[in-house]
């Protein structure tokens, strides 16, 4: 809709709401790296347990690991709610957590060099782990020519200021979810530009496959993708060690089948991914975005059941 058709009360309610916004990020980035991040983790274990969130995580952790008690799960939970807190407060300042300012550990950093050397586009894959804004300001602090693609906000004015403040650590090629947003990341791909997806959410219309023992609906796209230009899937990680310090892991590259079924290729590839996701999840559990409904309602309707047993 323009401008000129936008109902007026709707464009006063998005203005005041980029004002907020505005203020959001001119205090923590008043407050520097390491006091924003602090306060971050203070609001989110103070106040993500009051929310709704709070119980879709639980559940989440009783189905992800159902031998884990109670105990395990409360301090998982808190541990996962200062990180979320303190990434969110970190994403005004990510132009301050780069690899080039030292706040950021690079492991296996020789492939993101070879990548933007050879110039042969790859499918970045990864997960909301810790703070996953730090994959991408990785991959274009390395100088791989890269396509992030983004879910943009309803507010077209917050949109904006995403955009600006993501320019600000590197990234300045965006591709919408959506046609439009595929059609821009094959001719992205096409000219040579590499694409990085998440690929750990809930995605309905998605290829059902194992995630902790339960199938989960997954996005097929990152895998159809590197079939399709006949590249690799390239996955990477991201680890908090302490505070507003990182490790981004790059991992070995992820090989799709290439049986000449492409229906089965694809199905296998989200597979891989699915159990990769998996292994880095299992691996540092309070890192990982908890607060989503990553499984079937039936799943979730199985657990309560088997609660009133």
């Amino acid at each position: 809709m323009s401008d000129k058709r936008r109902p007026w009360a709707q464009d006063l309610l998005w203005r005041m709401e980029a004002l907020g916004f505005d203020l959001f990020i001119a205090l923590f980035r008043l407050l520097g790296v390491d006091a924003a991040s602090s306060l971050g983790g203070w609001i989110g274990r103070t106040f993500g347990p009051l929310s709704g969130a709070h119980k879709v995580a639980e559940r989440n952790l009783r189905l992800a690991f159902p031998e884990k008690d109670a105990a395990w799960r409360a301090e998982t939970l808190v541990a996962q709610w200062d990180g979320l807190g303190r990434s969110f407060a970190e994403f005004p300042l990510m132009d301050r957590i780069l690899p080039s300012t030292g706040r950021v550990e690079v492991v296996n950093k020789e492939r993101l060099a070879e990548i933007a050397e050879k110039k042969i586009p790859v499918v970045f894959v990864s997960g909301h782990l810790s703070n996953w804004e730090v994959m991408p300001a990785a991959i274009v602090d390395s100088g791989v020519i890269c396509e992030m693609t983004y879910r943009a906000a309803n507010n077209p004015y917050v949109d904006k200021r995403i955009k600006d403040s993501r320019f600000r650590y590197g990234v300045r090629l965006f591709a919408p979810k959506g046609g439009d947003g595929a059609r821009e990341l094959l001719e992205g791909m096409k000219e040579g530009r590499s694409v990085a997806l998440m690929n750990d959410q809930k995605f309905n219309n998605g290829v059902a496959a194992p995630f902790f023992g339960h199938d989960a609906r997954t996005a097929p796209g990152p895998t159809r993708l590197a079939i399709r230009f006949g590249t690799v899937l390239q996955p990477m990680s991201v680890q908090r060690i302490k505070g507003a310090r990182f490790r981004a892991v790059v991992h070995d590259p992820i090989v799709p089948p290439s049986t000449g079924d492409r229906s089965a290729d694809i199905e296998a590839g989200v597979r891989l991914i699915n159990a990769f996701m998996e292994d880095r999840i299992r691996e540092r559990p309070a890192e990982w975005f908890w607060v989503h409904r990553r499984w079937p309602n039936e799943v979730y309707a199985a657990l309560a059941a088997q609660a009133e047993d």
